[in-house]
């Protein structure tokens, strides 16, 4: 077998047994992997519009506008206008702020466990192969 074709058969392999230990996780929050996601992505990088929150996340518009939808729902998130009066972006609400950080204490422990005995530099190497990974797809 080809190098290759080991690295991403064990990234398939390492896929799903991590999405379903990180919904475990959410699920003791009634939330999941979805409404994480766009949690993270607003309390680390702010205010978006659901297309940028789409692009980020490699995702169809459709499938974020009911996402957000829920969040809102559930007071999470709120629409606020942009710099122009048509563009609406969406911001967490201090609720939702307040879940992310509950949360994050989960997903942390959850990642130091994964991580155990992975060296800060060889985490640091994987995403930094990662991110060479995905750039090559998207071109």
């Amino acid at each position: 077998m080809l190098t290759a074709q080991k690295f991403f058969h064990q990234l398939i392999l390492l896929y799903r047994p991590f999405e379903n230990q990180l919904n475990a996780q959410l699920k003791k929050h009634q939330l999941h992997r979805a409404q994480w996601t766009i949690l993270y992505s607003l309390y680390n990088h702010g205010p978006a519009t659901p297309v940028e929150i789409s692009h980020y996340q490699g995702v169809e518009k459709p499938t974020i506008t009911r996402t957000v939808h829920r969040l809102e729902e559930l007071e999470y998130v709120e629409r606020v206008s942009g710099k122009d009066k048509r563009e609406k972006r969406i911001q967490l609400t201090q609720k939702g702020k307040k879940i992310y950080e509950s949360v994050r204490v989960s997903i942390n422990q959850l990642e130091r466990e994964i991580l155990k005995g992975i060296s800060k530099e060889e985490q640091l190497e994987t995403i930094c192969i990662m991110e060479k990974i995905r750039n090559n797809i998207l071109e």
